[in-house]
Parts: structure tokens; sequence; C-alpha cells
């Protein structure tokens, strides 16, 4: 492990001097434990780490670069040790490069014209190979533009390996700033590269020179010999017997080394199949590097491998370079597929989805792949949502599969998007709940807040993708243009927001489609209650679920508005809100009126000292709790419609007097219902943001008094009624007649039970609050002396005893219930006694005088209850 950290040493290079591309072979020691830790090479400051093969710790094969320096150190850099030292150095010779139109006797190398970029391994023409400064002098750029050189040199050129070449041009361009002297240096290295040219190929010829002459000497040799034989024409001649001995000497000659040259022909052709090999290996092991790489997820190292045998060999001609490069493509096209597959499979994250679009832009994918990816994702979000809907209806609990799995995620996403207080980063449209509350809260609930999950998890993904989409940085990320992945223009914009507003306008209505179908069903069509309905058998929900559905609604309809969607598309869920804020309203109304109607029931008719039983008090306590529970509907968020204008109020006082025997109760619970209550619960209504409180206390109190007046005069008739009708059969009980009586001894009994029955009416009143009795008993009174009125008033005649007797009754009656007589009864008094004969006689009157006193006294304690007291009732 020492040895490992300590840094490479070069001891050693062979050869030792060479021109640029030769293969050198470096020594020495901590060369590197691997391929993987070699991280670098420079020979005389040339970066050489792109041919480095390494071999082992003590030696490395490489190829020497073009390098700037003539001479330098040969240095090694690896991740275990670090930079390196050399106690050697590399000459770097430089050859005079051959033209190639130059003269030469050796094999010029090709590796002189290929550029070794590290991007690109392409090949370039030898045309382009050209002196860098053909004039031997400095070279002084200038700061003309070249659009004004074109203007100036309409149809030439700069670059004197053009047939349209200008010297002019040419020198601006390059010369621009050189003196005259220079000029005339340039000049005179001209004349002698022309020379050195023209002396060189003469100096070919004279080389060769000895060589024509001895060919020259041969031939006319030859000539001569068969000049002189002069038979060259005749059969057996000299040069036939020659051609036959050199045709008889190759055939012994072939049959001789035939196979020594066989072996050497393959021999030779495997050499060439190695070196072909060997010099595009690259090509042939590419298609098993695709395979491996993709198994590895390597993809981009497959893309650069294609691009790089793409531009080397996409055009070539030779068989075999074919029949590979056909072999690459049918790797390629097995990966773009497993790229579109990947692409199109959910879920997936905005991520991977960008990332497998690049690939398929790099791999000129045909379609559009982007498109692709958005519209499956499209018809996923559909797909997850009706799933949703399907696992409720069926009952399965929605605790184990795909929607839960995602769920992290679009909690996450969640909290991000919303800039609500309820939606805190990481955060959840649930609040904190025990462990029961999945089996406590109502399905639709549970649904509802599922549902919003599903949308506001996938919808900010799919929405990003397509912005990306339209605005074309989804391409520029990957340095591409629309061509490149596969669209031929580039989309029509117009026809892409269409496209993309109907999909999320679709996402949208199914989402208020599947709430309304859970919560109002009512509102759908008949035809889509079969997809969207079905939740008749689950639990009705109250006003304080679907409160909270509100305000699981709205937390989806923020995150969705915080996504910058257009407010058109959102506008449904804005209808759905109105419409569900609305239903809660109604349904916590009712809910309401039902428990009011049950305070009846619950009632004990325990009065206390003011007479008020509890009934008030918990209405009271009721209707704040309905405030309360109305907080969340009520609220007006932002473009929410106030529904506190629409005329809601729901009279249900009327259910209270259920019991008969209770109503004088009842009565006076409206009374301070009118004067405490309801003046309470206006403070309330306002505490609560209500405004026109006064109008609702109007009403209010308006259908009170209407209550009460209903109770009163319903309690008048039951009690009035019984003691008016009992009147008349009292006063002709035993066949009376006023024309033919008695003298009178004194008030007849039905007067004294028809005063019990009024005392009996005062003692049940006075229990329950003395306030009451006047106001009773002044009706109660004016029906008994309306009564006597009407029976005195039928009578034909009477006599004198008969009318003593009946002034006696009368004066009786209304000496007793004095205290409550009103106008009426006082009329009704008096014109009962008009009816009466006048007493005329002092005797009469003593003796009236005398009934009378002995009447208040005998029934002196009944009577006392009429008169004024201060007692305060006592509870019962």
């Amino acid at each position: 492990m020492s040895r490992a950290r300590q840094p490479p040493l070069v001891t050693g290079i062979s050869p030792k001097e060479g021109a640029a591309w030769t293969k050198v072979t470096i020594r020495g020691e901590n060369l590197g434990t691997g391929p993987a830790d070699l991280i670098g090479l420079s020979i005389c400051g040339h970066n050489c780490l792109l041919t480095a093969e390494w071999m082992s710790a003590s030696k490395i094969v490489c190829r020497v670069g073009p390098a700037k320096d003539d001479k330098g150190e040969i240095i090694v850099t690896t991740k275990s040790g670090g930079l390196g030292t050399s106690t050697v150095s590399f000459k770097l010779l430089r050859p005079e490069r051959i033209g190639i139109l130059d003269q030469s006797a050796v094999w010029v190398d090709e590796m002189n014209y290929y550029d070794m970029r590290t991007d690109r391994n392409k090949g370039i023409s030898p045309l382009s190979l050209r002196p860098s400064n053909p004039l031997g002098i400095d070279i002084d750029k200038g700061k003309i533009p070249q659009s004004d050189m074109e203007l100036t040199f309409p149809g030439m050129s700069g670059d004197f390996t053009s047939e349209n070449f200008s010297a002019t041009w040419y020198l601006i361009e390059n010369h621009a700033g050189s003196s005259f002297e220079q000029l005339k240096i340039a000049a005179s290295n001209l004349k002698k590269q022309a020379t050195k040219k023209n002396e060189g190929s003469l100096a070919y010829v004279k080389g060769g020179l000895s060589t024509f002459f001895e060919a020259q000497d041969a031939l006319a040799a030859i000539h001569q010999r068969l000049e002189s034989d002069g038979t060259e024409r005749v059969e057996g001649s000299m040069t036939q017997r020659l051609e036959n001995i050199l045709n008889r000497a190759s055939d012994t000659a072939d049959t001789l080394f035939q196979e020594v040259l066989g072996r050497k022909d393959k021999a030779d052709s495997t050499r060439n199949a190695l070196n072909v090999l060997q010099r595009f290996k690259f090509l042939f092991n590419l298609p098993l590097n695709i395979e491996r790489n993709i198994q590895k997820g390597d993809y981009d190292v497959v893309i650069n491998d294609y691009e790089k045998a793409k531009s080397l060999f996409g055009n070539t001609e030779v068989p075999v370079f074919k029949k590979v490069y056909a072999e690459v493509e049918t790797r390629i096209g097995a990966l773009r597929s497993l790229l579109l597959e990947k692409l199109l499979q959910t879920p997936s994250t905005l991520h991977d989805q960008k990332r497998y679009i690049r690939y398929l832009s790099d791999l000129h994918a045909p379609g559009d792949p982007a498109w692709q990816c958005i519209y499956a994702q499209h018809k996923w979000i559909l797909q997850l949502m009706q799933n949703c809907r399907e696992e409720f209806i069926s009952g399965q609990r929605v605790g184990v599969g795909a929607l839960d799995l995602e769920g992290d995620t679009r909690l996450l996403a969640l909290g991000r998007l919303s800039h609500t207080a309820s939606l805190k980063r990481g955060g959840s449209l649930r609040t904190p709940r025990p462990s029961t509350w999945r089996f406590e809260t109502p399905q639709q609930v549970q649904f509802v807040e599922k549902l919003s999950d599903v949308v506001i998890g996938q919808l900010p993904n799919f929405w990003k993708l397509w912005i990306s989409y339209v605005n074309g940085s989804l391409f520029s990320e990957v340095n591409t243009t629309w061509a490149a992945c596969g669209v031929r223009k580039k989309p029509c914009i117009q026809h892409t927001l269409n496209n993309l507003f109907k999909m999320i306008e679709e996402i949208t209505n199914r989402l208020v489609k599947l709430i309304r179908g859970a919560l109002l069903p009512t509102t759908l069509p008949q035809g889509e209650l079969n997809l969207f309905g079905g939740w008749e058998n689950k639990t009705e929900l109250t006003g304080a679920w679907l409160t909270q559905i509100i305000h699981t609604v709205r937390a989806c309809h923020d995150a969705l508005s915080s996504m910058e969607i257009p407010n058109d598309l959102l506008q449904v869920i804005h209808d759905l809100l109105l419409e569900l804020r609305v239903h809660c309203l109604m349904v916590t109304l009712l809910h309401t009126t039902e428990d009011v109607k049950r305070l009846a029931e619950k009632e004990d008719w325990v009065v206390d000292n003011e007479g008020i039983t509890a009934l008030p008090s918990q209405f009271e306590q009721c209707m704040v709790q309905m405030l309360q529970s109305l907080k969340e509907p009520l609220e007006i968020k932002s473009g929410e419609i106030n529904v506190r204008e629409s005329p809601v109020f729901i009279n249900c006082l009327e259910q209270l007097s259920t019991k008969t025997d209770r109503d004088i109760d009842t009565s006076h619970n409206c009374q301070y219902l009118e004067r405490h209550t309801f003046l309470n619960l206006a403070d309330h209504f306002e505490k609560h943001g209500f405004t026109g409180t006064e109008k609702i206390t109007r009403v209010s109190v308006d259908a009170v008094r209407e209550l009460d007046r209903k109770l009163f005069e319903s309690y008048i008739e039951r009690r009035a009624d019984p003691i008016a009708g009992s009147l008349e059969p009292g006063i002709y009980a035993g066949y009376f007649d006023w024309r033919d009586c008695q003298t009178p001894t004194g008030v007849r009994n039905y007067l004294k039970e028809a005063l019990v029955n009024i005392i009996t009416v005062h003692a049940e009143v006075f229990t329950v609050s003395k306030d009451l009795v006047p106001r009773v008993l002044s009706k109660i009174v004016e029906s008994v002396a309306d009564e006597m009125c009407r029976l005195m008033q039928c009578v034909s005649s009477f006599s004198k005893n008969g009318a003593l007797q009946a002034r006696l009754e009368l004066c009786a009656l209304r000496d007793a219930i004095a205290a409550y007589l009103n106008a009426e009864s006082n009329a009704s008094f008096k014109l009962a006694l008009d009816a009466l004969p006048q007493l005329h006689s002092g005797a009469d009157k003593k003796l009236l005088e005398e009934l009378l006193n002995k009447f208040k006294s005998s029934m002196q304690l009944q009577l006392t209850c009429f008169q004024p007291s201060s007692v305060q009732p006592v509870k019962r």
C-alpha cells in the first residue's frame, strides 16, 4: 500500500527520439495500478493520454503527439500516486512535410493526415494540409472583417489553395502590418522555394539517369541481335525459343514454390486482416460494447460511440464495414425501442423523463418522443383517478398499491406547490390524525383526499414537462434542435397549447366529476352516473365532514393555481367549490334544524326564578356551534362568490310546542328569545363576519313574535273556552228559569266553579312568571265577561227575583276579577247589566249588598290571588 501511494517515476523511453505519432514504450516505477488509475500522460508538454495503453506498473505504450517543444520530459499522473517525475527526456523530430504533389521515393504515413481530436475522430482531406506560413515571415493578422473583404474582392479568396486565390486578400489578411523590407524577404523566400522545387525534380531525374542508359543499351543489343539473325518471323526462332524457355522456367518455379507462395499469400491475408482489425477494432467491437453498456445503463457511452461510428463509417462503401455498421444500427434500433419503453413507463420522475428524451433525441429517434411522453402521462393520470374511485367503490382500502407508492413524493410536491399555511413544505392535505382515523372517516372524505393527492402529485411534473416542451428548454438542455429530436419542424405553439389545455381541462373535469359523483350526484347527467357515481350505499356526510372536504378541494385548487395554470381551466373547480359550500351550508342548517326540533324532546321544563327553561340556552349553543361549523364554507377565498348574499335562514321554533300542557312555558321562552337570545346571536353573527345582522334579528324577532302570538292565542283558547263553556250549563242547571225563581240567597256554585278555574289558570301562570299573569288573566276574564254578556242578552225576560239573582252574580264576578278587567271586559259587563231590569226598591238593593258581602267573605281566601302581590314564583 505504501508503494502504491508513491509518485510515478519514468526511468526509460524507447525510442528516445522520433517524429510526431511515433510509437514509444515508457518504462519506470509506480506507473499505476491499472488502466483506470492512469489519469495523465504528457510527453514534451503534449497530452498523450488518449493513445496510452497501460501494460503494467512498469510499462506504458503510447504515441507521441505533435508537441510544441522539441525536447521534454515524460510525466505520468496516477490517482494513487499523483503527479510523477522523469529521469529521461524525449526529442521530437520535425520532418519536412511532403506536399500532395511532391515526388517521394518512400511511403508517406497516412497518420500525418489524421485528425486526433477527442470529440470526433473524423478523417480530413490531404488538400487541407498546406504550409502554415508560405512567405516565411511573421504573420500579423489584420482586423478587417471578413464581410468587408468579400465585398472588396467579390468572387475571390484568401486561401492560396483555392482556384480564385487573391494575393492582395492574403497579404491584407495575414501581413497587414508587415514592412516593405519584410515583404521583400518574403518574395526572396518564395523564389528560393520555387528554385528548390525545380532543382528537386532535376535531381530526381539525374539520380535515375544511369538506369535509363542501361535499359537503353540492353534494348539496343537485343535489337541488333534480332537484325543479325533475320529470322524473327520464322517459327522456332530464338525469341520463340526464349519465350518457351521462360514459360517452362515459370511453370517449374510455380510448381516448386506454389505451396510456399500459397502459405505466404495466406499469411499476408491474415496479416492484412489482423491489421484491419487492429486499425478498426473500434468498429468491430462496437456491437458487443453497445450491448454491454446497455446492460450497465451507460447510455451516454453508447450514444458517443454511435456518433463516432456514424461520422466515420456512416457513408462507407467497404462491404465489411457496411455489414458491421448495419449490425450497429440494429443494436441502436433496439436501444431506441428500450428507451421509448422506459420513457412511456409509469410512474417515473421528471428527471428520468427528460433524460430518456435526451437519449432518444441524440439517437435521432423517429417521431416526437417528448409528445408521446406527455400523452402517456396524461392518460396515466386519468387512469389513476379512475382507479382511485374504483377501489373505494368496491370497498377496498387504499392502503397498498400504486397509489400509496407515490404518496410520499406527491405529498412533498404538494407542500412545495402550495402557498397556504395549511400546506407547509413537505406537508399534506391531511392533518395529523389518530391511528383509528381510517376506520372512523367516511369513505367519501378519504376518497376526496386521496384523489386530490393523486392530482397534485402527478400534475406538476406533467405541467413542467409540457412547459419545457413548448418553450424549447427541453431541447436546449441537450444542445440539440427540434429537427435532431425527430421533429421535422418546430411544432405550432397555438396547436400544442390547445392540446395541452384540452388535457388539463380533461383532468380537472375528471376531478370535479369524480367529486360530484361522491358528494353531489344529482348535479351529474344521468349518463355519467355509472362512470362517476355509485356512492349510494355510503354514509351520508355531516356538515363537519363536508367542511373538511371543502378545505381539501381549496388546498388542491391553491396548489394548482401556484403552478400558473390559467384560471379558465380551474373555473370548474371554482364552480364545484361554490356548490360544495352551498351544499355544506344547507346540510348544516338542516341538521341544525333537526337539532333544534329535538331540543323540545330533551326539554325537562324545569324553570328558573325568571320562568325560563334550559331551552333558550340550548338553542343559543346550537346556533353558535352552527356558526363555528360554517366558518370554512362561508369564508371567501380569491375568486370565490360570497354565499352570505343567499337568503338562507330556517325558522324551526314552531316545533318547540310539542307538549300541550307546557304552552305557556314555551311562550315565555319566546319572549326571552326576543329580548336576550337573539341579541346574543346577533353578536355572534358579527364576530363571525356576518353583515346585515339587523335584518336577521328583525326577521327572527318577527318570527318569534308571530310564534308567541299563535302560542298565546292557542293557550287562551285552550284555557278560556272550557271556563266560558261551563257558564251556560251551570246557569241553567236544575231547570233554572229567570222568570220563575226564588228569592236569591247567595251566588250559585257555577260562578264559584268558574272563579276556581280562573284561579287555577292564575296559579299555573304565576308559577311560570308573574309578569305573564295580567296578560293571560285579562284575556280569560275578557272571554268570560263576553260569554256572560251573551247569556244575559239572550234571556227574553226576567222576574224580580231573577233580575236580582243575575245582577248579584254579575256584580260578584266583576268585583272578584276587577284587577284584570280591561276596556272590552268592562264593556261586556256593562252591556250585561244594562240587559237586566233595574232595582227600584231599597230592600232589593240592601239584599244585593248583603249577599255580595257574604260572597266576598266566604271566598276571601280564594279571591286573594287576584290581588296585586310582589311574591316571586317558587321554582319547582
